[in-house]
């Protein structure tokens, strides 16, 4: 896995020098609205119940072409360079819980009960053969992120146990974050209308969240690859993807792709800076991912789903690979 990303995010920073010599995307004057839902227990194979990250939610709206105020327009151009503008805005919830919800106290070395109720704000400059994202995150998490809620009030809606260890969630505390990355769009065949692409990406954040550096790569196969930059999962990774221009009349791939993350520091696992004796584990710092799915686009609606296998994220986890599904639909007006 290591070998396939430094070779993918070499080929990617050599050709984002050449980047700016193809010739500008293409406008969109419409913005896009994105809803993506992420569950354990929602997998095409055989999946787990509310274990580990349980639950993530997204709404999301990103802006149409070079059409924001001029401040963001001009501070879009400072960080990330000439392209086409945009910026997106959207909030997300995310649920972690034990492996074992069904006891009162959960166990020493599983991993604590947390939610985050965030904001996230992105600029995001493209050009032909990349797209370039630069935002912010800020919220808390704690009980104010409403995971306790959610997860239990569903289980009581459709009759299901609730989990017990709510008590024994980590404190509220303030988030904030920056974040910054990139992805490449390298073309490698185009035959008959249909086409293969990887998609090396580079990212990474900073604040008392998550602080991490991230490399991807990714391999498409399909028709309309340049109708967007690929598909992304809520949680770490190139942020603010969601925004798409059809090239055909009906676009559509399959992909699989890899993903590596060296971790310094996540709150969620080590414990909450509010409370000294807060519930923790030992983080693990090298984190890998696969991914694999499928993306559909047709008159302004984008509907795709990706399987997502992850390493440990702790030294005490248990249960192997843990995976989990994504749902995502997004809608052009």
């Amino acid at each position: 896995m290591r070998k396939v990303l430094l070779a993918c995010v070499s080929f990617g920073l050599a050709a984002g020098v050449t980047a700016g010599a193809h010739a500008t995307p293409l406008q969109d004057p419409y913005g896009t609205w994105t809803l993506q839902g992420e569950n354990d227990a929602v997998s095409t194979f055989k999946g787990t119940s509310d274990q580990y990250y349980t639950s993530g939610l997204r709404f999301n709206w990103t802006s149409g072409t070079d059409n924001q105020p001029k401040p963001f327009e001009d501070l879009n151009h400072i960080i990330l360079g000439q392209g086409v503008t945009r910026m997106s805005v959207g909030v997300q919830q995310l649920i972690f819980t034990p492996r074992d919800t069904q006891v009162a106290t959960p166990a020493v070395g599983d991993r604590p009960y947390s939610s985050l109720l965030l904001g996230t704000v992105n600029l995001i400059n493209d050009t032909d053969l990349s797209r370039s994202v630069f935002g912010i995150q800020f919220g808390v998490m704690g009980p104010a992120g409403l995971g306790r809620q959610l997860q239990n009030g569903f289980h009581g809606a459709i009759g299901d146990t609730k989990n017990q260890g709510w008590s024994h969630q980590l404190a509220n505390q303030p988030i904030f974050q920056i974040q910054a990355g990139r992805i490449w769009r390298l073309p490698i065949v185009n035959l008959y209308g249909f086409g293969a692409d990887i998609l090396p990406a580079v990212s990474g954040a900073a604040g008392d969240y998550r602080t991490y550096a991230d490399a991807a790569g990714t391999f498409r196969i399909g028709q309309g690859l340049d109708s967007d930059f690929g598909n992304a999962t809520i949680g770490p990774g190139t942020d603010g993807t969601d925004a798409f221009v059809a090239t055909r009349p009906v676009a559509w791939y399959f992909y699989g792709g890899v993903e590596g993350q060296a971790v310094a520091y996540d709150s969620s696992l080590q414990g909450s800076t509010a409370r000294d004796n807060a519930p923790h584990v030992d983080k693990t710092w090298d984190v890998g991912m696969i991914h694999a799915g499928v993306a559909v686009m047709w008159h302004g609606v984008r509907l795709s789903y990706s399987q997502n296998w992850q390493s440990a994220e702790f030294k005490t986890q248990k249960a192997g690979m843990f995976n989990y599904g994504s749902l995502k639909l997004s809608v052009k007006f």
